[in-house]
């Protein structure tokens, strides 16, 4: 079988470049350049009533007055949360991937870019409303890990620890950044594969 080797070198090189750069630009994107708020609200989940800061409706501090102020269902502020984040994360990991790449010389078509691009953040965006994750999770008989894997941050009031089921350290956690990368790898061939089509029919023309 004949194979067009100098296409196949630089697909797997634009490949390799790609997911270098975008594994590792995730963690920076995805955990500095998030906003605290959205780190605590994305996964937020229900139909009563909160306030923009996460803040259920009659669970406010005493003595403190929010009349006026915007209210939304737990479920809504979960995905503008979580739909901010995964904006600022697209944004910086195509940032990344332009810039490395036109560095080296080579120019990206737009099209590929933006299919590599709209995998990342719409798998980002389910995953990270957690739900889809922990159903995923449960479907691969990964309930006992998730359950087991869990970190105490703080202690309550009263001094009995308080378990938070995601976060560093959890199971969730973990199953999160694992399907992040994984994904990652896969955008970043669909978008080498997509580049190296475009520049064939460019020269068949």
């Amino acid at each position: 079988m004949m194979t067009d080797r100098p296409a196949s070198v630089q697909a797997l090189a634009l490949a390799g470049a790609l997911l270098a750069t975008w594994d590792s630009l995730h963690p920076l994107f995805d955990q500095w350049f998030q906003g605290d708020r959205d780190a605590v609200n994305k996964g937020a989940c229900g139909r009563h009533l909160v306030y923009r800061d996460g803040m259920p409706v009659g669970q406010e501090a005493e003595g403190e007055d929010r009349t006026g102020h915007p209210t939304m269902t737990a479920t809504r502020l979960g995905w503008i949360s979580a739909a901010r984040h995964v904006a600022s994360y697209t944004a910086g990991q195509l940032t990344g991937a332009v810039v490395l790449t036109r560095l080296l010389g080579y120019r990206v078509p737009a099209s590929a870019l933006a299919a590599g691009a709209g995998i990342n953040a719409i798998t980002h965006l389910v995953i990270d409303k957690r739900q889809p994750l922990l159903w995923l999770a449960a479907t691969a008989g990964k309930g006992g890990y998730v359950e087991h894997c869990t970190v105490v941050r703080r202690l309550d009031e009263d001094g009995a620890a308080v378990v938070a089921e995601s976060g560093p350290g959890s199971a969730v956690f973990e199953l999160d950044q694992a399907l992040h990368r994984c994904v990652g790898a896969v955008a970043a061939v669909t978008t080498a594969w997509l580049a190296i089509r475009s520049t064939r029919k460019g020269r068949a023309r």
